[in-house]
């Protein structure tokens, strides 16, 4: 279940990434100020989601397969983006690119992440020490 609100936190982070790096590409006419502005409070949400992604994914994941996860749902969030927002067309050499990354994920998984899982539980987010005190992930949740 760890591995799925990775991939839901890594979606969200980087939905908001794609539309603080490419999303003021609608609004050109707008000042440059305005753009980088309104790109990094929307970046400042994207890391509210990243950041505890990573944190509770290295409990399960290595860090190179955090980063290709990242990247393949990256190239994904793009390609919706590019298509559906921004209007431009989808490539068969964009398609090829895509299949050789994924490939690169079932490389990075292939060998394991050399986690054990005495290990994975000593990193588990229940024992993630928040603001100097340390809170089950689950508390207040029902």
């Amino acid at each position: 279940m760890q591995g799925i609100w990775t991939i839901a936190l890594l979606t969200i982070s980087n939905i908001f990434m794609t539309f603080a790096w490419y999303g003021h590409l609608k609004f050109k006419s707008s000042p440059l100020w305005i753009a980088i502005g309104v790109s990094w409070l929307i970046a400042l949400l994207e890391y509210c989601f990243q950041v505890p992604a990573n944190r509770f994914g290295s409990a399960y994941f290595s860090t190179a397969q955090l980063k290709v996860m990242q990247e393949v749902i990256t190239l994904v969030v793009f390609g919706a983006f590019s298509v559906l927002y921004l209007k431009e067309q989808f490539r068969w050499n964009y398609l090829v690119a895509f299949a050789l990354i994924v490939g690169a994920v079932f490389f990075v998984f292939a060998g394991g992440n050399g986690k054990s899982q005495h290990e994975a539980k000593l990193e588990s987010p229940a024992n993630v020490a928040v603001a100097h005190e340390s809170v089950p992930a689950t508390a207040g949740i029902e």
